[in-house]
C-alpha cells in the first residue's frame, strides 16, 4: 500500500511539521506499506522528495537538489505519474489542519488519515469549536473575541488579569502570549493578530494541564491521560525547544475516578466535533471542574509529542499505531463506498 506522507507547509508549524514527518516515517511498517514523501515548501510548491529535510523544505536549488532529491513536482492523482493508495497529512495548523488539505484529498478521491473536513475546520477556530462544546454541555473557559478593528476596552471589565491571548486559527501554541496588565495585553494582542485577523481572549484557568489521546472512527477510545508542567505556560518554545524546562508526566498521576472522567470527556468533545480516526484533547482542570482547552486534530509526532507517548503507555507501540490510524483512512474510506472492510 504507498502511503504519501505530506509534510511542510504553508503555516508557522512548518518546521514541526517536518520533525513530525520524520518520526512517522521511522516508524512506518515497510512490510506493509511504501511511503511516498510529498513536500510542500512555505511559499505552497509542492515537492516529490527523496527523502525529508532537516529542517524545512526548501525552493527549488542546490540545497534542494542535496537534501531531497531532484525536486521535481508532484502530482497528487490516481494517474501513472504517482500512484497513492492513502495519505498521511502531518501538516499542523493553517492549510493543514484546517480541512483545506483534507477537502483537497477528499476531491481527488484519495482516502487521508485523521479528521474529515467539517471537523478538521471546526477544530481549528478555536471560537467556533468552543461554541459548539458548550453547546452539549461540555465545559470550555469563558472568552471573547477581538478583531483587528476593534478595541480591548472590554478586557479588562470582563476579565480582570491574567488573560491568554491567542490566534483564533493556529497551533503549537504559535502566537500565544500570556498578559498580565494592559501593557502586555496590548502587546499580546498584536502579536497574536500578526497570525489571524480573529483572537481570542481567554479567561485564566489556575489549574492542571492536562492532555489525552483519542483515537478511532465510530467508536473511538481514549488513551491514559498526561500531564504538562510548564514553567510559565505551554509556549511553542516550552514545547519544543532542546532546553525546555517543561516536564511532561506520561502518565499523570490522579484519582483512578478522575482519570475515566477526563477520557469519557475527551471521547464526548471527538464525538461532539465529529472528529474521525485522532486528536489530542487537551484539558484545563481545577479541583471543581473539567474544561476542555481545544482538540488538536493533527497533533504533533515528534519524540516529545503527548499523542504517540500516550498511546505507548496505553499499550499501543508507535509504529502500531501508525498502522492503526492508515487502517482507519481506508476503513473509512470503504464504508463511504459502502464496502465493506476489516483489517483486525
Amino acid at each position: 500500500m504507498k502511503v504519501a506522507i505530506i509534510f511542510g507547509g504553508k503555516s508557522a508549524e512548518h518546521e514541526v511539521s517536518v520533525t513530525s514527518a520524520k518520526n512517522i516515517l521511522k516508524a512506518l511498517d515497510r512490510d506493509k506499506f511504501d511511503p511516498v514523501l510529498i513536500g510542500i515548501s512555505k511559499s505552497g510548491k509542492w515537492f516529490l522528495c527523496d527523502k525529508i529535510p532537516e529542517r524545512e523544505v526548501e525552493e527549488e536549488s542546490d540545497a534542494l537538489k542535496m537534501e531531497i532529491g531532484a525536486g521535481k513536482r508532484a502530482l497528487i492523482s490516481r494517474g501513472d505519474r504517482l500512484e497513492i493508495d492513502v495519505a498521511f497529512p502531518v501538516l499542523h495548523g493553517t492549510n493543514g489542519e484546517d480541512g483545506t488539505i483534507q477537502g483537497f484529498l477528499k476531491i481527488m478521491n484519495i482516502p487521508f488519515v485523521g479528521c474529515g473536513v467539517l471537523s478538521s475546520s471546526v477544530a481549528m477556530d478555536k471560537e467556533i469549536s468552543k461554541i459548539l462544546l458548550k453547546s452539549k454541555g461540555i465545559d470550555v473557559a469563558d472568552w471573547i473575541v477581538v478583531r483587528k478593528t476593534e478595541d480591548l476596552d472590554s478586557v479588562e471589565e470582563r476579565f480582570g488579569y491574567p488573560v491568554f491571548v491567542k490566534p483564533a486559527n493556529l497551533g503549537s501554541s504559535v502566537g500565544v502570549s500570556k498578559a498580565q496588565n494592559g501593557k502586555e495585553l496590548k502587546e499580546a494582542f498584536l502579536k497574536a493578530a500578526r497570525y489571524d485577523e480573529k483572537v481570542l481572549v481567554e479567561e485564566c484557568i489556575d489549574g492542571r494541564e492536562l492532555e489525552c489521546s483519542v483515537l478511532g472512527n465510530e467508536n473511538p477510545k481514549a488513551s491514559k491521560v498526561g500531564e504538562v508542567i510548564p514553567v510559565n505556560f505551554y509556549s511553542y518554545e516550552e514545547k519544543y525547544a532542546e532546553d525546555s524546562k517543561a516536564e511532561l508526566k506520561i502518565p499523570a498521576k490522579m484519582d483512578k475516578s478522575l482519570e475515566e472522567e477526563i477520557r469519557k470527556i475527551a471521547v464526548e468533545a471527538f464525538k461532539a466535533n465529529a472528529c474521525s480516526g485522532m486528536a489530542r484533547v487537551d484539558f484545563l482542570v481545577t479541583e471543581e471542574r473539567i474544561y476542555v482547552n481545544e482538540l488538536n486534530t493533527i497533533p504533533g509526532f515528534t519524540k516529545i509529542s503527548m499523542y504517540p507517548k500516550l498511546w505507548e503507555v496505553s499499550g499501543l507501540e508507535y509504529s502500531d499505531l501508525i498502522t492503526e490510524l492508515i487502517e482507519l483512512a481506508v476503513e473509512r474510506d470503504k464504508k463511504k463506498k459502502g464496502l465493506k472492510y476489516s483489517y483486525r
